[in-house]
């Protein structure tokens, strides 16, 4: 661990010089005149007066230095039997004659353009678009409800919304037409044009007075050249949920963006230039942010947009066959993906139809992932799986197995240590440090580092009070957790996620993991339920792998006991039911709070997100098998 330990140390007691040098990576119009300005904080401005374009680094730069006729981008669609690849200097030049379409429908430097696009080659065009000419993009993620994508037309008032006919699911072909324009019926704001791309699965209508066609439009365009804007000038906004119900859109700058998210793909993910590296992902998520467009890029390295799933596309073995056919190096998904897979072919038996001996790395995100998913993923790959931890907020990792600094050791359940620039702390309810293996508030002691979160769209005042008025110069992560002696990090669940029951404080996650543990548990999921004894009881969720030879009721009763054994009395485990499947947004998060509202018996909210409304009736069907609410 030396290694990893020094670099570590570097980036916290030297964090100006650090940061310094990882910028010398990125090409610059304009040096900075201070690296870190900390005088408003948390409002810290880093690389504060350079200029720089964040298009120019993740396009024009690497044709300049000779990559031209590198692959930049493979475009692979299941769903629609398609396949593309751009080469460096193909995507410049595409991204370079859309930015003059920008220019000509009047988009200037700070213009919010929002788009709302599926997985296309087209999307990651409009980003790029966006920053080669200054304008300020939000993307929406496709498919997105109507009110939900109105909300967010309110809040960053674009001037234009990119958006195509469809998105595909599996087989299922959803028309975004209808919904953006009733989204732009319900906004307030009204933007000046839509950008329609057609497709050929579904042709939108369009308005004459509003609407332009993409071909059209862009056929009559010329290339333009990239605008210098500043290091601390905002490059996108992208809105996540709020417990308001109001979204929060959260501002990334160019410059800092720009450096950390270049180092952390030879740190972290260890692909240098050339090597292809895969997000399955989706742009509309921070992922595909930094991940699927700018990381990749960024570094020189070949990204992959993928318009498919982990199964269904065609079966179990779709991940495989784009790893083998694209020869991808290190891939990034999230664990519900892989328990999906595991839960069709849990003996990996597509596995073994490939070739993946260039294959080095897998790496998961989105959520906490179970030591059993881990462990299976690691057995039937035979590389190392990462877990690591990050959020919308800070726009990479907070802690992760640096592979391109020193592969450390795995621990099941664990995302490995702190990332070289997080200062990460564990803290009790009233800010004191509590000691290794115990649980507490997750926090990152300012200043954050570069790339993290600048501020929230027209919203400074909620900035403050959702993450930094808590803890007194700490960022708030939401999570809890604790660090062993070993300084590994454990992520066990967002703060409301610790339950109290009867004065004992408990973690949901902990249970989760007892429960995925059992060979018949593909997923699960546990809530804390209102309890006028004992404040909170845990109701454990389960989804049975395929072909199970145990029934409902004795999983149950062997899972009960598990938890037990392994937790304790104390949890006051005593609570299951089988269900079908859980409801999961459509990056394959479990809507956890959404399950417990139901289990109380209280309104909610329809989660703008699920990927299956009707889902939430079946589980409340089958809470109320168990006696949930207990008034019912």
């Amino acid at each position: 661990m030396q290694k990893y330990l020094s670099v570590y140390r570097e980036s916290i007691e030297n964090k100006e010089q650090f940061w310094s040098k990882a910028a010398e990576a990125i090409d610059w119009s304009k040096p900075w005149n201070k690296v870190l300005n900390q005088s408003n904080s948390p409002f810290n401005l880093w690389f504060e007066g350079g200029r720089l374009n964040t298009c120019y680094n993740a396009l024009d730069r690497h044709v300049k230095n000779g990559l031209g006729e590198t692959t930049a981008l493979i475009y692979d669609s299941p769903v629609t039997n398609t396949k593309k690849s751009y080469t460096y200097s193909k995507l410049t030049n595409k991204v370079s004659v859309l930015a003059g379409t920008l220019k000509d429908l009047g988009i200037e430097k700070g213009d919010r353009v929002i788009i709302y696009m599926p997985m296309i080659p087209e999307a990651i065009m409009s980003m790029l678009a966006c920053a080669r000419i200054g304008a300020i993009h939000s993307v929406v993620f496709g498919g997105f409800a109507a009110k939900e994508l109105a909300t967010r037309i309110d809040d960053a008032q674009p001037k234009l919304i990119i958006s195509a006919s469809c998105g595909i699911e599996i087989s299922k072909v959803i028309e975004y037409k209808p919904l953006l324009d009733k989204a732009i019926e319900i906004a307030e704001h009204k933007p000046q044009n839509c950008l329609i791309l057609q497709r050929p699965q579904a042709r939108a209508e369009m308005m004459s007075e509003r609407d332009l066609d993409w071909t059209e439009t862009i056929s009559n365009s010329t290339e333009t050249a990239c605008v210098d804007v500043e290091a601390t000038d905002p490059l996108y906004i992208l809105y996540t949920s709020g417990t308001t119900g109001k979204p929060k859109g959260v501002v990334r700058d160019n410059g800092g963006h720009a450096v950390a998210l270049k180092w952390s793909m030879e740190n972290i993910y260890n692909i240098k230039p050339g090597e292809v590296f895969w997000a399955a992902s989706d742009v509309g998520w921070v992922v595909g942010h930094s991940y699927i467009c700018y990381g990749p890029l960024l570094n020189g390295s070949t990204t992959l947009v993928y318009e498919g799933k982990p199964i269904g596309t065609p079966d179990a073995g779709a991940f495989w066959r784009v790893i083998s056919e694209h020869k991808v190096k290190s891939m990034f998904t999230a664990p519900t993906a892989f328990r999906a897979i595991r839960k069709q072919d849990q003996d990996g038996e597509f596995i073994k139809k490939y070739d993946l001996s260039h294959f080095e790395s897998l790496f998961l995100a989105g959520e906490r992932c179970d030591p059993d998913t881990l462990q299976w993923a690691e057995e039937k790959l035979q590389v190392p799986v990462i877990d690591h931890w990050w959020q919308t907020e800070t726009g990479w990792a907070i802690a992760a197995n640096c592979l391109g600094i020193e592969k450390l050791p795995v621990k099941s359940g664990s995302p490995t240590v702190a990332v070289p620039g997080y200062s990460v702390d564990f803290l009790d309810g009233k800010g004191n440090p509590v000691e290794s293996g115990q649980m507490g508030n997750i926090v990152v002691k300012l200043p954050l580092p570069p790339g993290t979160l600048k501020t929230l769209w027209n919203d400074d005042e909620r900035l403050i009070k959702s993450y930094f008025s808590t803890f007194d110069g700490y960022y708030l992560t939401g999570d809890a957790g604790y660090r062993d002696e070993d300084g590994y990090i454990y992520v066990m669940g967002r703060t409301d996620d610790v339950i109290n029951v009867a004065g004992h404080r408990l973690s949901t996650g902990a249970m989760e993991e007892v429960l995925s543990s059992h060979p018949a548990v593909a997923e699960c999921a546990v809530i804390g339920a209102k309890c006028e004894l004992k404040g909170q009881l845990p109701i454990g969720l389960i989804v049975t792998k395929d072909k199970v030879d145990i029934s409902n009721e004795q999983l149950v009763s062997e899972l009960i006991a598990l938890v037990r054994k392994d937790i304790g009395p104390v949890a006051a485990f005593k609570n299951a039911c089988v269900v079908k499947r859980l409801p999961k947004t459509r990056s394959g998060k479990i809507l956890r709070s959404t399950i417990r509202s139901i289990a109380d018996g209280e309104n909610y909210n329809m989660p703008a997100t699920i990927d299956d409304p009707l889902i939430l009736d079946e589980i409340s069907v089958d809470l109320q098998i168990i006696g949930y609410p207990t008034d019912s």
